[in-house]
């Protein structure tokens, strides 16, 4: 017994030395989305601040591809050491629904971290559509079921999620395009290939500002202080309606909690800090930070309620 309880207490004493001398060596960031998106961009910010708070490289790496799916399998089958971290969304917890049939279960395979931030979904359409509201968009779409199309950055997606739940409280026929990532999705509805998308706020406000798109309506409860201008979709025509992307890290399972301690020590920093504040709040992103234990919670608990609104909106796999 006392040797068992040696070997133990011997354990614990190697882990928190592994914990505190962790990273001896470059870490990867794999960011399952396409390159220009919020996931890629802030992910990239938090790197760069690991990196600069824990003296080795963190590099990130975009795997676009399946609706997130490509990427975190990568993640999934990497070893649990710390050297590989995921940059996930609400996508993940979509797809424990939506998609079945993955080579990976989010809260068997995965270990959280934390949050790192929320923001609204700004909806546009291309200049062409010949819709100057909310309302004109809705019954031009009723008018013409099924010819209007809307971008996504693929299968499970908030973008996707966030479509289909105004298909089903709008009763409209739009038809899903998902492309591979949110950049692709982007370049579509610039380039008028498609009329409608559903895009974080961070990233298109800056297009509907210079005129590229129409903004219909912000995905909050109320209005954004980035687009005060824009009223939210439920007050512009869709009573009731609401959708928000999030963004978060996790680890392999397995990975040591104590490197999970001290990356979720080290993010929370970064979020909690002023600077941080203000310049997302500008962009339209909230910091989230949570301990470990309570982004679990998070999780399972939004997994709860995507599986609910896939039921809703009858969303299916493309």
């Amino acid at each position: 017994m006392i040797r068992a309880a040696f070997a133990v207490a011997l354990a614990l004493c190697a882990l928190a030395a592994s914990a505190q001398s962790y990273p001896t060596h470059p870490v990867k960031v794999i960011v399952p989305y396409g390159v220009g998106g919020p996931a890629d961009l802030y992910g990239r910010f938090i790197a760069a601040k690991l990196q600069d708070a824990l003296g080795q490289p963190f590099v990130v790496e975009d795997r676009p591809g399946g609706g997130s799916i490509v990427g975190t399998d990568a993640v999934a089958k990497s070893p649990p050491d710390g050297y590989t971290l995921l940059v996930m969304s609400n996508t993940h917890t979509v797809n424990e629904t939506l998609v079945p049939k993955k080579p990976f279960d989010l809260m068997r395979d995965f270990a959280p971290i934390t949050p790192l931030n929320s923001s609204e979904l700004l909806m546009v359409i291309h200049p062409s559509v010949p819709a100057n509201n909310l309302r004109e968009f809705i019954a031009l779409a009723k008018a013409k079921p099924g010819t209007l199309n809307y971008a996504s950055s693929g299968t499970g997606t908030p973008y996707h999620m966030a479509g289909e739940l105004f298909k089903a409280m709008a009763g409209v026929d739009i038809v899903h395009v998902p492309h591979k990532g949110s950049d692709q999705a982007r370049t579509a509805i610039l380039g008028g290939q498609v009329q409608m998308m559903f895009d974080a706020i961070t990233t298109m406000a800056g297009n509907a500002r210079a005129g590229k798109v129409k903004a219909l309506g912000t995905t909050g409860k109320s209005r954004s202080s980035v687009t005060p201008d824009v009223p939210t979709v439920a007050e512009a025509g869709v009573p009731g309606y609401e959708a928000t992307i999030w963004l978060g890290m996790m680890a392999p399972a397995g990975t040591p909690r104590p490197v999970l301690e001290k990356l979720n020590g080290e993010i929370n920093k970064v979020l909690a800090s002023p600077e941080v504040k203000e310049t997302w709040g500008k962009q339209g992103a909230v910091p989230m930070g949570m301990s470990i234990d309570q982004f679990d919670k998070f999780l399972r608990e939004d997994i709860t309620k995507w599986a609910k609104v896939v039921k809703l909106s009858g969303a299916k796999q493309d």
